[in-house]
């Protein structure tokens, strides 16, 4: 006599059914591609091509091109989450606050900014931009003169001494930019686009002492490359006329010697 419990017992167990594929909302999808996107173009760089991005997101080319006509159009929405969402305008106010001084400020925002903005794919997204068009650093720059750049040296003169309000200077413009991509190659594209570790690197304390070095030198710069180009002249002509009276006695040396 077969015993029904055994043979139930030795039967196959039945395949688990598979809950249906829930269809994604069209803002769900639309957050699906770019956020792809954004991890697509910084492993491959912005040449890579369209049909490419959609086989990683297991999606067909035509559904992408739905959201996105245009491959331009999905860049930009990557600038727009990746490098400009990432400007917080509180920022703003903190550089605005009377009532700290420039060293407090400035570590203060850099602090923030640089854990805010360090990420792989924010640094090889603007990269690989300016590689190809050039696009998204023009619309990064773009903001830092609008945004940042006016009131860095405004806080600069300002701790020099300085009254001028007229804009930068080229010696200015280039203290500027030498100080705050200094600190973004030392701290963000030197481990996280070259691979190259650095000591201190991961320890907050430390890099926190590379940002303060860093505005020290600017401030104790400043009073120099702010004067007057007169000034400036003032300053340098003791060492030119140095330098052309030892060049003037050079031939009377040499013919001493000879």
């Amino acid at each position: 006599m077969v015993n029904t419990a055994q043979t139930r017992a030795l039967a196959p167990t039945e395949a688990p059914r598979t809950a249906p594929r829930r269809r994604l909302e069209a803002h769900e999808r639309e957050r699906q591609i770019v956020d792809g996107a954004i991890d697509f173009f910084a492993r491959r760089g912005l040449d890579a091509q369209m049909r490419e991005l959609a086989a990683e997101l297991g999606i067909a080319h035509t559904l992408l091109y739905h959201y996105f006509p245009t491959k331009r159009q999905l860049i930009e929405r990557v600038y727009e989450q990746t490098i400009a969402g990432r400007w917080d305008t509180r920022w703003e106010t903190l550089l605005d606050n009377k009532s700290l001084s420039v060293e407090a400020k400035l570590l203060a925002f850099y602090r923030e900014y640089l854990a805010a903005i360090l990420t792989p794919e924010w640094l090889r997204i603007l990269v690989h931009s300016g590689l190809s068009d050039g696009m998204i650093p023009n619309r990064y720059f773009t903001l830092l003169r609008e945004k940042l750049f006016p009131r860095l040296l405004r806080e600069l003169r300002r701790a020099a001494g300085s009254r001028a309000r007229g804009k930068a200077s080229p010696r200015e413009e280039a203290l500027l930019m030498g100080f705050h991509g200094g600190l973004v190659y030392q701290l963000g594209i030197w481990p996280l686009v070259y691979q190259q570790p650095f000591a201190g690197e991961g320890d907050p304390t430390l890099i926190d002492s590379f940002i303060h070095d860093r505005i020290r030198g600017l401030l104790l710069q400043m009073p120099e490359i702010g004067k007057p180009a007169a000034a400036q002249a003032v300053a340098t002509k003791p060492l030119a006329v140095a330098v052309a009276a030892q060049t003037a006695t050079q031939p009377r040396a040499a013919k001493r010697a000879a």
